[in-house]
């Protein structure tokens, strides 16, 4: 008898489904095709353990699977649940009426449990595309699915419940999770806040210029000044993410399985800190069977990479095409995946090899070529591509003493918000343009109009400094977020001028 069973393969971050075709016919045997890895391939000993110990059996016949479509590969132990239901249909063992209009999903335990899968996500919506009627999935994901409207989504411990219900002799109900309800109750407020911060008023400033344009931001200074406290505390200024955002990111994290049981849809924006031993293929996504890195990870979030000069320098040059493109395609000779990778950029290094850089008050100091041998670690290119530069002096004993708190970042978060709004209006119709770190050359000379007198000191600035053409459009970026924070329509030379002071490292005495 041939029985059609339906599962879902995730490749990139999209599904396609599966059709598994189980015949069970005259002979011996148990032949399993369609280019599965060692995991599913194992799934037998697995299936034929569940079924022996739930009253079930596997059938001593020629049982013949296939995975179609048979040229693409597929992995990984979710697929157990769906071929022991489409063995148990083909043997006659269960009725199984209506097995084809659902997606069933799961990897089975040696007593018949279900283990939670990776993906869930994007197998839903994907379920929901093609017509299917329902999604059968272990319980720790029911809620994860059920964000996707008009799907019904049931949540099963084991596979007597699945039989049950294929038989008509369960009350299975379908999971249903509001998922608006859901994303403004995950909306809670961020762990670290900039009220705790003291002193350091102007890298605030900077901070928050960065989080209302989205731009890139570099933090130089000595150990101890602050560097790290700050760049933590950044995802509690940005704005909190829409509905599309969440879904996003959400779809990102469900393809690698950091989605925690029993959640739902994510809330918060992504902090990622990669450790500086991290390889290239760990941070832009890869691998011989592609997965997100760390850059898709941070997709509408933060990338925060801390001691920058200690990233090896291949990992680092990897990432300036994600950082132009807001995407990574992993190329290979059998496939091509694309992932998202809009992300802030947050990086932070010491001056110098020693930390100090004519430091007055007799800490070790390094010389100018020991320094610049140290900043020579980063390329220009990937330096060019950062819109923010800024030193972070040491906070004075006088400041780290006083009991004022600082602002919080939930005010600091009001003007963040509201100059998004004014971007995101600005960009209307274009549905990849939101905001200022975003806009294309073109639309840098369309909504960056300077004044004459503008003009002129970004001239002598551009002579002075010596500054690339894309350094040129990253101080026009940030002037035009600076005004938006200003409510003006207009950049005047205060916004200029202000811009071009956030560019350190172009500065003598830094690169040169």
């Amino acid at each position: 008898m041939l029985v059609k069973v339906y599962g879902s393969a995730v490749f990139g971050v999209d599904a396609t489904t599966i059709t598994v075709e189980v015949n069970v016919d005259k002979g011996i045997g148990y032949h399993l095709v369609g280019l599965p890895d060692n995991a599913v391939k194992e799934s037998n000993y697995r299936i034929a353990a569940a079924l022996q110990n739930n009253g079930f059996k596997i059938p001593g016949k020629k049982i013949t699977i296939n995975m179609a479509p048979a040229d693409l590969r597929k992995e990984g132990s979710a697929y157990d649940l769906t071929l022991a239901m489409g063995i148990l249909k083909a043997s006659s063992q269960i009725e199984g009426d209506g097995i084809g209009d659902f997606l069933i999903m799961g990897e089975l335990s040696l007593d018949g449990g279900l283990q939670p899968i990776k993906g869930v996500l994007p197998i839903a919506i994907q379920a929901r595309d093609e017509g299917f009627k329902g999604f059968i999935l272990p319980k720790q994901n029911e809620k994860e699915a059920a964000i996707v409207s008009d799907l019904e989504v049931y949540g099963v411990e084991n596979i007597k419940e699945v039989i049950d219900f294929f038989e008509g002799n369960s009350n299975l109900q379908p999971t249903i999770v509001d998922t608006r309800k859901e994303f403004y109750a995950n909306l809670a407020h961020p762990e670290f806040d900039f009220s705790e911060v003291k002193g350091q008023e102007s890298i605030k400033r900077c901070m928050e210029i960065a989080a209302a344009g989205g731009h890139n931001i570099i933090l130089i200074g000595p150990p101890g000044s602050g560097k790290t406290m700050l760049a933590k505390r950044l995802p509690s200024i940005l704005p909190p993410m829409t509905l599309h955002e969440a879904l996003e990111t959400t779809k990102i994290h469900s393809v690698v399985g950091r989605i925690q049981a029993d959640s739902g849809l994510m809330g918060q924006r992504p902090f990622r800190a990669p450790h500086h031993t991290i390889s290239d293929v760990a941070l832009v996504g890869g691998g011989g069977y592609p997965q997100p890195g760390e850059i898709s990870l941070s997709h509408n979030g933060v990338l925060f990479l801390d001691e920058l000069p200690e990233f090896k320098r291949t990992v680092l040059e990897v990432m300036r095409q994600p950082l132009e493109d807001r995407e990574v395609t992993i190329s290979r000779a059998r496939f091509t995946v694309t992932y998202p990778s809009s992300f802030m950029l947050v990086a932070s290094m010491n001056p110098s090899p020693s930390g100090y850089f004519n430091h007055t008050d007799g800490h070790v100091t390094s010389s100018p070529q020991e320094m610049q041998r140290y900043l020579s670690k980063v390329s220009g290119p990937l330096l060019d591509r950062i819109d923010i530069h800024i030193e972070v002096q040491p906070v004075p004993f006088e400041k780290l003493s006083e009991k004022k708190t600082g602002e919080s970042s939930s005010s600091i978060r009001v003007r963040v918000t509201k100059a998004r709004e004014i971007q995101t209006k600005r960009f209307r119709g274009n549905e990849k343009l939101h905001y200022n770190a975003q806009m294309s050359v073109k639309q840098i000379r369309t909504f960056c109009q300077l004044d004459i007198p503008s003009k002129d000191l970004l001239k002598a600035a551009m002579e002075r400094l010596n500054l690339s053409a894309r350094a040129y459009d990253r101080i026009l970026k940030v002037a035009r977020t600076i005004a938006d924070l200003d409510a003006s329509e207009q950049i005047f030379s205060d916004h200029i001028s202000e811009a071009i002071q956030y560019r350190s490292l172009d500065r003598e005495g830094w690169l040169g």
